[in-house]
């Protein structure tokens, strides 16, 4: 066999033309099939390869008559390889906005289609499959007289739809809910567009994707997709079963060569091996032209027809990835089982082009609100719940999860489109949001609360419009008037909440200093932290109050003025004596003390347990930047080498005054470095045992090509021993081991110490990526000065926020991700005013009773038949009972999948009362419709 090899190569070399490739591959061919034969195969390759090479010498070429003389010879392997199928499925890879602005997408989508439709009309066997919801929306926008072309080609099962994802999206950084709207929203859509079986949207085709989180499978399988396609984040396997920690399981293809290829007399080089290997006869050959479309070209599909007449060549037809997944299904239950996550590649799109990071955690984090809050207030009062609205901010959400934007690995124009698509998202979710609170609140009963007087010269209602909406946040103006003010708040979390929480209150006529808020039952602790700040025309004071919230519901606080207990004094607040304190943010549950020179986090202790989570000898809390060696290239695709790390622990300037109040302790920092600034404010509240830290940092550090990439980072190194690090993943969390690499998580992670028992660091982001866990340390990238594509995507002014906890000994999956929650999801405030009404004074309108089963969206069908859905996953891997209590009593509730169909035959939900009861397996996803 090996002097055959060598002997074939010497005619590949020798010898050229389209008789010499034809013949030469089909020898190749035989050759890979000789060694599967139970009879073998070599002395009828030997004895055509002796009569090429003769001919090949006497005539210095291989022509027609030569190679049919050898194809003669191989009649016997003829029929073998005729026994293996080469499916040959073409695809046009569309980057979504890669390279380039949403103009050239569309004219790239326009281009290609039109392309493959004039191929369709010369060539009847030809067979085309194209994947992303996205593209059949531009077509439908843009060209509608060629979509009736392609639903015409898809009736004839011609042009194949293989998306059941929006675009094909990142797997890593979106929340599990935004998974799961992927699917929905794209087999709603393109069933009614193309008018197809919903159901036939079964393949999840993500060629090009940066890795894939643990629980895709899970996902899937709850949407009714049951194969998947990618290239990357795995190199092991190339058929297999994906097992999600449910045990949930989809069948894969990992393509073996690559997603953008064109044809030639290769394409066989494979397929023996890969049949053999896995019981199959049938191998996929996926081409066609890609990233900036294109797709098959003529000479493709000439080539296929030509090698499909090659006698000993396996059989070539044109089909369709579901053809041969179905072949699949045969041998699925041998497969071999894979049960981890599909990563880590292009770590540094954790955390490249920041901006479009922030946009994707607000406008998931709006979402989840303004649909829960929508569909409370529409089964509580009137409200029209505007699926439709919401549905097209979702598009614009899911749009930018494409696997080149939201890792921030495009151009300009990538990011100027991401970030306007955000703006439009957010409005649609932020006006929702709003409107649904203040129906909430204007069903609540105030008519007993007194007016207080003061009416006559008011100024106040409708001061403060649009004031939050400058971070991207809720609008929602003064509506009260005169000294006594009704506010509501709202809880978004499934659980009663006693917190801190934030009031404006907008052009106050009364004293400050006899402020008094109540919420019905008693005065409430409040503390002032500004007054008399300016706004466009108005002044506001902002407050903190501590009060209780019910579970995504809602409490009435009155706001007003007490009666003078002794007579003013006027005493001169000149200084008197300068008091010298320590750096120390401290509460009933946890001491923090920090460095009095760089702010550094030296002590955070557990006053419960005395235990300390810091060691001083390694400080945290410290931001740093770090140069990264870039001579891998890809600077935005890759975190380089660490090279050099310099602490910002000089050059810092503390801020005064510094806050000490009952609910609020806070200090705030500002160091220059380099070029740049940064400005840190550290607060701990009353009953929590949070470090909260708001930044905002004016960021000019600039690449060096050739030389290094500039990073702002955060570290907390922790005082005891690491045995590895969990992450919050889409629906659930993952236990990775110590790894010196940025690594994907929604919002958080925790290190997890060897000692059970103990009390732990939880590092929570607003609105960040890139976690890293190792060396007994969490750390988190917080810009990247990536120059390529973009070559200056970050020198602008930044804000964001980030969290240490320290969670004590015991802590289970779901009060850390209720942690997460609660810090990305503080309570809202609304204004009220004085007015009869149906609802009381505080009320939840839903809460979870019991269950280890974190609720990841609260919505109405989007048949618009008024069902409520909620969706819970399991976090502790128990099988669990969850139980959900209503406002209102349910009528009855049934299992459905992620598509909102009804799971016929599947029982065990029990309706009581107000409460509903149903099993969540562990590690699952269940969704409930609730009919109330």
């Amino acid at each position: 066999m090996p002097g055959i090899v060598r002997r074939l190569d010497e005619l590949f070399k020798k010898t050229e033309g389209p008789w010499s490739e034809r013949i030469l591959a089909e020898l190749d061919f035989a050759l890979r099939i000789s060694k599967n034969s139970e009879n073998g195969l070599e002395k009828e390759i030997e004895t055509a390869l002796d009569a090429l090479e003769r001919r090949a010498a006497l005539d210095g070429f291989i022509g027609q008559a030569a190679a049919e003389e050898a194809e003669k010879m191989l009649a016997a392997a003829a029929a073998e390889a005729k026994k293996y199928t080469l499916l040959c499925a073409s695809h046009a890879h569309i980057d979504m906005n890669w390279m380039w602005g949403y103009n050239e997408t569309v004219a790239v989508t326009l281009d290609t289609f039109r392309t493959m439709l004039r191929l369709m009309d010369e060539y009847e066997d030809f067979t085309f499959s194209q994947s992303q919801a996205s593209v059949y929306e531009i077509v439908a926008e843009h060209d509608p007289e060629m979509l009736e072309e392609i639903k015409r080609r898809v009736k004839e099962g011609r042009w194949e739809v293989t998306a059941s994802t929006w675009v094909e999206t990142d797997k890593n950084m979106p929340c599990g809910e935004s998974l799961a709207r992927h699917i929905l929203y794209t087999k709603r859509y393109l069933s009614g567009l193309l008018d197809i079986d919903p159901e036939t949207l079964n393949i999840d085709f993500e060629p090009d994707t940066f890795g894939h989180n643990v629980n895709v499978p899970e996902i899937l399988s709850n949407a009714g997709v049951k194969y998947y396609y990618h290239c990357r984040g795995y190199d092991a396997l190339s058929l297999y079963r994906w097992e999600s920690p449910s045990g949930n399981a989809i069948t894969v293809y990992r393509e073996p060569l690559w997603y953008n290829s064109g044809i030639d007399s290769t394409v066989a080089e494979l397929v023996a091996d890969y049949c053999i290997e896995h019981g199959l006869k049938t191998m996929l050959k996926v081409y066609g032209v890609g990233d900036h479309g294109g797709g098959p070209t003529r000479r493709d599909i000439e080539k296929l027809i030509d090698m499909s007449r090659w006698p000993v060549f396996p059989t070539i037809r044109f089909g369709t990835f579901r053809e041969f997944f179905k072949t699949l299904d045969a041998v699925a239950d041998t497969l071999p089982v894979v049960k981890d996550e599909l990563n880590f590649i292009f770590t540094g799109c954790y955390t490249s082009q920041s901006r479009i990071k922030m946009s994707n955690r607000i406008i998931e984090g709006r979402l989840n609100e303004a649909e829960q809050f929508a569909a409370l207030a529409a089964k509580t009062g009137t409200f029209k719940y505007r699926g439709d609205y919401l549905e097209s901010a979702w598009r614009c959400a899911l749009f930018n999860h494409f696997h080149d934007i939201l890792p921030g690995s495009g151009v300009i124009d990538t990011r100027e489109f991401a970030l306007g698509r955000f703006q439009q998202a957010a409005a649609a979710a932020n006006t929702t949001l709003a409107g649904a609170m203040r129906h909430i609140a204007s069903l609540v009963d105030t008519s007993r609360i007194e007016d207080g007087g003061g009416l006559e010269e008011t100024v106040s209602e409708g001061a403060g419009a649009g004031f939050s909406a400058t971070d991207y946040g809720v609008s929602i103006p003064e509506r009260g008037r005169g000294k006594t003010r009704i506010y509501h708040l709202f809880n978004p979390s499934p659980r009663e909440r006693t917190q801190t929480a934030e009031l404006i209150v907008w052009d106050w006529p009364g004293d400050l200093s006899r402020l008094k808020i109540s919420d019905g039952a008693g005065d409430l602790p409040y503390q002032v932290v500004e007054a008399k700040k300016g706004y466009w025309g108005h002044d506001y004071a902002k407050l903190l109050v501590f009060a209780t919230v019910p579970a995504c519901g809602y409490a009435t606080l009155t706001l007003g003025e007490s009666e003078p207990e002794k007579l003013f004094t006027a005493i001169p607040g000149d200084p008197r004596v300068d008091r010298f304190e320590d750096l120390v943010l401290e509460n009933e549950l946890v001491r923090a003390v920090f460095d009095n020179e760089n702010a550094a986090l030296l002590s955070f202790t557990d006053k419960k347990t005395g235990r300390d989570l810091i060691d001083p000898s390694r400080p945290a809390a410290l931001f740093r930047v770090i140069e990264e060696d870039d001579s891998c290239g890809m600077t935005s695709w890759r975190v380089g080498r660490y090279m050099k790390i310099t602490n910002i622990d000089t050059n810092v300037k503390m801020k005064k005054p510094a806050l000490g109040g009952g609910l609020r302790k806070q200090f705030s920092y500002s160091a220059g470095f380099g070029a740049s600034r940064l400005d840190v404010t550290v607060s701990l509240d009353r009953g929590s045992r949070r470090l909260a830290f708001e930044v905002e940092c004016d960021w000019q550090e600039r690449p060096v090509k050739g030389k290094f990439v500039p990073q702002l980072n955060f570290t907390a190194p922790v005082a005891y021993s690491c045995s590895g690090y969990r992450y919050d993943i889409a629906y659930g969390t993952l236990f990775r081991n110590d790894l010196d690499s940025d690594v994907p998580a929604v919002s958080w992670g925790l290190a997890v110490p060897q000692e059970n028992g103990a009390d732990a660091l939880m590092l929570i982001s607003k609105t960040k990526y890139g976690f890293r866990g190792t060396g007994d340390s969490l750390s988190l990238a917080l810009i990247r000065s990536s120059y390529d594509p973009d070559p200056y995507p970050e020198n602008i002014m930044h804000r964001f926020g980030l969290a240490l906890e320290l969670v004590p000994a015991g802590t289970a999956n779901l009060a850390l991700a209720e942690n997460a929650y609660d810090y990305n999801h503080p309570l809202t405030c609304v204004a009220g005013t004085r007015h009869a009404g149906s609802l009381p004074a505080a009320a939840s309108l839903m809460r979870r009773v019991e269950g280890s089963a974190a609720p990841a969206a609260v919505k109405l069908k989007e048949s618009g038949d008024g069902g409520l859905i909620v969706r819970v996953y399991e976090t502790d891997g128990k099988d669990t009972e969850a139980v959900f209590e209503f406002f209102k009593k349910p009528v009855s509730a049934s299992f459905v999948d992620i598509n909102e169909n009804t799971l016929e035959g599947k029982a065990g939900i029990r309706v009581a009362g107000h409460r509903v009861t149903f099993p969540v397996p562990a590690y699952g996803v269940a969704s409930v419709c609730v009919e109330i």
